[in-house]
């Protein structure tokens, strides 16, 4: 994987003073392509498009951009398109020429012969830009899950276009600013799909495709949703298959999209948790590799946290290599904190984030820069405790079951109240009248909304006084997808669509991993298998107490007894409050980052409040509410320490270690 970066202007550009804004962009974007760096100058059609390199295929020939029609088409990826030999030999056997033996110059051909329906026959993890001059347009791809990151800004016929919004804040043109609105989306720790925290900056929404048409002085912009994770309708579960068939559709896919993950001219590890998720991966991984595959896990210094004991016990099973991460107060915040928080480029409510930054650094350590990832399958077979809880109220019709259900779920997920559940039940109009009741997955943080929007600065409530950030969440959902549907399949649609792009996949996924040139391939998102698993019928993927039970079954073989039968346990690190020493870490960088001088510089918080809000949670002893506001801490930290980054500072400076 790599990094791009560009613009088009609708109107023609000078190429010396374009070359050198370029240069910028892909300065700050070299961790995520130190191997190399391309530039693509069209100064009559407006164009400048960049690539940093991360070498993984054809590690000599696959330099971009590339090229096809006389330079009629031009493309820069960042991502991985699996299946690409075989596309690629049907593609030759049609008159089609390639000059790399690279994965991603198959999208140029696909393009040539199927023209904006090419994107349906990609399948991987990808974000791309890709310039048409004949129709003289601008189309930036991503891929269906949102794995790959992809931002733009248009303003008065120019468009600008990056991996990472730190490379477009290098651009003259693009202002730093905060978005009031999506300050308090920080806060509330769940973001409208296609925003960012930033004015004006956009992120490529998953499955959708921007196009960039230039008339005259200015742009025609249409935007276009390829793909979404469409469930059938409620009565369609009921044809079903037997459990035995869709146990075998399970392995197969998931056995072939694990082994397109594992193709690479480098070396390819897996992270490995305690969880089912990571373990299944490295089962497969390992059942079709001939030598032991190397395995990374992070260990925790708190033992109601840490799973590195389940993970070994994997590892011993398989005959991996197992690399363990020990990680203390000390690794979770200080500098890996303020760095992770410069590549995620948004708020984080866990720790969680810097331990998976400080383990791909370690991956880098190793000589590795690719892993196979766990990462999806909660959301495709109803792993999360949110969703049990909606299967539960709403898809059990015996009420006594539901109520021994829900006092299980209650008392196995106690420490997690206040972040992953609520402990009140909570309710919106917006998605009483979307969804039918209001999922368990927002509730919390509708809770966390209510003591986190007070704390925001006079000015700005005033400026946001009419905006319901629930009621906005709701209206970009698409209420056809969820109309009809099953209370497990609306609560994982709605999950999707929100939690799982613009954080599994962001601070958990792409941002902290690319930090140090580590590319991560999370294989139950392989569009095959989520197209099959929404096929599942409810009853097959939470059956009785047993949360991804279907997925249990069929993974059985390869997993150690212990854990086949142990229930999901959120994978988080230990928060601020569990320990004195993380408590200390904590209020160091509260120290430097929201000093009274600090909050007035920011200017995003009434001082008063926000110093009374820090105080109470010092002197918190309620489980609960310290799991709360922990989360909010996290926010707060973070908005200030990205207004250090990328809002105060008239350069940016990259963190990167790579």
């Amino acid at each position: 994987m790599c990094g791009i970066a560009g613009f088009f202007h609708a109107a023609a550009i000078d190429k010396g003073s374009s070359k050198e804004q370029l240069t910028k962009m892909l300065s700050v974007l070299h961790h995520r392509g130190p191997d190399g760096k391309g530039y693509y100058i069209d100064e009559t059609n407006g164009l400048a498009m960049g690539h940093t390199r991360l070498s993984i295929i054809d590690l000599h020939t696959g330099d971009q951009p590339l090229y096809a029609k006389n330079k009629d088409h031009i493309l820069t990826t960042n991502g991985e398109f699996y299946n690409y030999k075989k596309i690629r030999a049907d593609l030759n056997l049609q008159g089609a020429r390639f000059s790399t033996k690279s994965d991603s110059e198959i999208a140029l051909h696909l393009y040539n012969k199927h023209g904006l329906d090419f994107v349906e026959h990609l399948r991987g993890e990808f974000a791309f830009a890709l310039f048409d001059k004949t129709q003289k347009r601008m189309i930036l791809v991503r891929d269906r899950f949102g794995i790959k990151p992809l931002y733009y800004h248009i303003k008065n016929g120019k468009a600008f276009y990056a991996s990472e919004i730190k490379s477009l804040f290098t651009h003259p043109d693009i202002p730093k600013e905060f978005s009031n609105k999506d300050v308090l989306h920080q806060l509330m720790h769940t973001m409208v799909p296609g925003t960012t925290t930033y004015k004006d900056i956009h992120a490529v929404k998953p499955g959708h495709m921007i196009i960039i048409t230039a008339r005259g002085d200015s742009f025609d912009i249409k935007e276009h949703c390829y793909w979404d994770m469409t469930f059938p309708e409620k009565e369609e579960h009921n044809n079903v298959k037997t459990e035995k068939e869709y146990i075998s559709q399970i392995q197969e896919k998931l056995l072939e999209a694990v082994n397109y993950r594992l193709e690479a001219d480098v070396p390819v590890g897996c992270y490995l948790s305690g969880g089912i998720d990571s373990c299944s991966m490295l089962g497969l991984a390992s059942s079709t590799q001939q030598s032991p595959v190397k395995a990374f896990t992070i260990a925790f210094d708190h033992k109601d946290y840490d799973e590195s004991h389940i993970a070994k016990e994997m590892a011993d099973m398989t005959q991996a290599d197992q690399e363990v991460l020990n990680l203390k107060a000390t690794d979770l915040y200080g500098d890996n904190y303020i760095n992770t928080m410069w590549h995620a480029e948004r708020t984080f409510y866990n720790t969680l984030g810097v331990a998976k930054y400080c383990m791909s650094r370690r991956v880098h350590e190793c000589g590795y820069k690719v892993v196979v990832t766990g990462e999806g399958s909660d959301e495709l077979f109803g792993g999360y405790p949110m969703f049990k809880k909606d299967m539960f109220k709403h898809g059990l019709t015996d009420d006594a079951t539901r109520e021994e259900y829900q006092k299980v779920l209650e008392a196995n997920n106690e420490i997690f109240k206040g972040a992953i559940l609520a402990e009140d039940e909570m309710s919106h109009p917006s998605f009483e009248k979307l969804c039918g009741f209001t999922p368990s997955w927002i509730q919390p943080w509708m809770q966390t909304l209510a003591i986190a929007r007070p704390l925001l600065h006079d000015d700005i409530l005033d400026a946001i006084k009419d905006y319901d950030p629930i009621e906005a969440i709701a209206d970009s959902m698409d209420d056809k997808m969820i109309q009809g549907r099953h209370p497990l399949d609306i609560s994982q649609y709605t999950w999707v669509k929100t939690m799982l792009e613009c954080q599994i996949l962001n601070w958990g996924g792409d941002r902290v991993d690319m930090a140090n040139a580590m590319e991560s391939r999370p294989a139950f998102l392989d569009h095959y298998v989520a197209e099959m698993a929404t096929t599942i019928p409810p009853k097959f993927r939470i059956k009785g107490n047993t949360e991804k039970y279907i997925l249990r079954e069929a993974m059985k073989e390869i997993l150690p007894e212990t854990l086949y039968k142990r229930e999901k346990f959120a994978f988080m690190a230990p928060p601020g409050h569990t320990e004195e020493n993380k408590k200390n870490a904590l209020n160091e960088l509260l120290d430097r980052f929201m000093n009274e001088d600090k909050i007035k510089e920011t200017g995003l918080f009434d001082l008063k409040r926000l110093q009374t809000f820090i105080s109470e949670y010092k002197q918190d002893n309620d489980p609960v509410s310290l799991v709360r506001k922990d989360a909010l801490v996290n926010h707060l930290l973070g908005l200030h320490i990205l207004h250090d980054h990328f809002i105060a500072n008239t350069e940016i400076k990259s963190l990167a270690t790579v």
